[in-house]
């Protein structure tokens, strides 16, 4: 199984990825350990803030759009789920605009969860506002 101690994480937007009102990236995590690793299904999303990793908001909700698939992760070998973000400035003042320093990220199947740095988003401290939609984890070229 592939646990947060053996990625790497990034989140870029993909081209041509935005929809009115939010944008899509894609959130890719890298095998940075010296074995291979299985990775299958949903990662568990959430913005994070404050300098402290304290949770924002609500975790990602699953896009099912994708199914998910069975990836043996080689030694720096990546996997990408694509998340939608949408503009927490949308929401206007029930959103509880907070800024982000990134999102937790927490491999299918894993108890441990890695750090992904991302400022170009705010988030919402309102817990009844979602702002992120995540895929299943799909092999990188």
């Amino acid at each position: 199984m592939c646990t947060a101690s053996r990625l790497s994480g990034t989140v870029a937007p993909l081209p041509g990825g935005g929809a009115a009102g939010s944008v899509y990236t894609g959130l890719t995590v890298r095998n940075t350990s010296g074995a291979a690793c299985r990775l299958s299904g949903y990662p568990g999303v959430s913005f994070v803030g404050g300098g402290t990793g304290q949770q924002i908001g609500v975790p990602a909700q699953r896009d099912e759009t994708q199914a998910p698939v069975a990836i043996t992760l080689q030694p720096g070998r990546s996997a990408q789920a694509r998340l939608q973000i949408t503009r927490a400035e949308n929401y206007g003042q029930v959103c509880n605009l907070t800024p982000a320093d990134g999102f937790r990220v927490y491999p299918p199947s894993a108890t441990d969860a890695l750090f992904v740095p991302y400022t170009a988003a705010n988030a919402c401290g309102n817990p009844k506002i979602i702002l992120l939609h995540v895929g299943a984890f799909q092999p990188v070229g």
